[in-house]
C-alpha cells in the first residue's frame, strides 16, 4: 500500500504560515509538539536555553515569535522585563492570563517589522521564530547588545522520507540556512555567526509518527492518514525502532549576534 501524501488534503495549510499558526492556536491554544518523544542531550534547544539564561539576567529583553508565552514566562524570572512578540492572537491571549508583572505580551508580524521604539531592549533572543525577525532587531536592540536565534536544521528528520515515502516530503538543499543567511547579511550587525547542533530524537510510537507529520493540521487529516496508513506505518516503524523508539536527527541551528 502507497502512504497517502497530506499535502494532497484540501484543507492541508503549509507549515508555519499565518494561517497554520491561527489554526494551531485554535486547536491548542498553545505551541506545544502534540507527539511523543525524548531528545539526546546535549542539543541545540537545550544549548540555546542555556545561552539566553546567561544572556538575560537583569536585562530588559525581546522574545520574537514567543508563541503562548511559557519560554518568556521562565526567562521572566532572570529578566528585568520581558515583552513577548507573535504573531498569533490566542497564543498571546494565553500568555496574558498567565503574565508576570515584569513580562507583557504583543501581538504582530515581523513582516511588517517591530513596533517598539529604538534602543527599547538590551538583548533579543529568537526560540524557533521568524527568521524576518533578523532584519528590525538592530533597530530595537542597543549598540552592543545581543541577538541570539533558535532555528530548525535542515537535516532534521532527514530519514523520515526515506523510511516513510510519500508521508514525509525531502527537504532540497538548505533552504533554511540560506534564509537564515541572508536576513543576517541585510541585518547589518557588527558579527553573526551560526552554528549547527545535530542530536537524535527517538519518536515514541506509530501514532506519534502521524502526530509530528499533522501537527498543526485539522485533525481530519491525521484521522484519514491513521485509517489508510496505520498498519503500514507501525511494520515500517516497528522494523527500525530501539527500545527507545524511532531514531531521527534532531538538528538545530543557533545564530548569535552582535548589534
Amino acid at each position: 500500500m502507497t502512504l497517502l501524501n497530506p499535502t494532497t488534503f484540501s484543507n492541508w495549510l503549509i507549515p508555519h504560515s499565518v494561517e497554520w499558526y491561527e489554526q494551531l492556536g485554535n486547536l491548542q491554544q498553545r505551541y506545544e509538539y502534540s507527539w511523543g518523544s525524548s531528545l539526546t542531550g546535549p542539543n541545540g534547544e537545550s544549548l540555546f536555553d542555556e545561552i539566553v539564561a546567561q544572556a538575560i539576567v537583569g536585562k530588559k529583553v525581546l522574545d520574537v515569535g514567543c508563541g503562548h508565552g511559557d519560554f518568556t514566562l521562565k526567562c521572566s524570572l532572570l529578566a528585568k522585563d520581558i515583552v513577548g512578540f507573535d504573531v498569533t492572537n490566542r497564543f498571546i491571549q494565553t500568555g496574558l492570563n498567565n503574565t508576570r508583572p515584569n513580562a507583557s505580551f504583543v501581538m504582530g508580524n515581523t513582516k511588517d517589522g517591530l513596533p517598539f521604539p529604538k534602543d527599547e531592549f538590551d538583548c533579543a533572543y529568537i526560540r524557533k521564530g521568524p527568521t524576518s525577525a533578523y532584519l528590525s532587531l538592530k533597530n530595537v536592540v542597543k549598540k552592543g547588545g545581543t541577538v541570539i536565534g533558535l532555528h530548525p536544521g535542515d537535516t532534521i528528520g532527514k530519514e523520515l522520507p526515506i523510511l516513510f515515502p510519500n508521508l514525509f516530503e525531502p527537504t532540497i538543499g538548505t533552504p533554511i540556512l540560506n534564509k537564515i543567511k541572508e536576513n543576517l547579511a541585510s541585518s547589518d550587525f557588527s558579527e553573526s555567526t551560526i552554528e549547527t547542533i545535530n542530536s537524535i530524537e527517538y519518536i515514541h510510537s506509530p501514532e506519534d509518527i502521524l502526530k509530528l507529520r499533522c501537527f498543526g493540521q485539522h485533525p481530519s487529516i491525521y484521522e484519514a492518514l491513521k485509517e489508510k496508513n496505520r498498519d503500514e506505518i507501525t511494520a515500517i516503524f516497528e522494523q527500525h525502532a530501539t527500545t527507545s523508539g524511532l531514531p531521527i536527527t534532531y538538528s538545530r541551528y543557533i545564530v548569535k549576534a552582535s548589534i
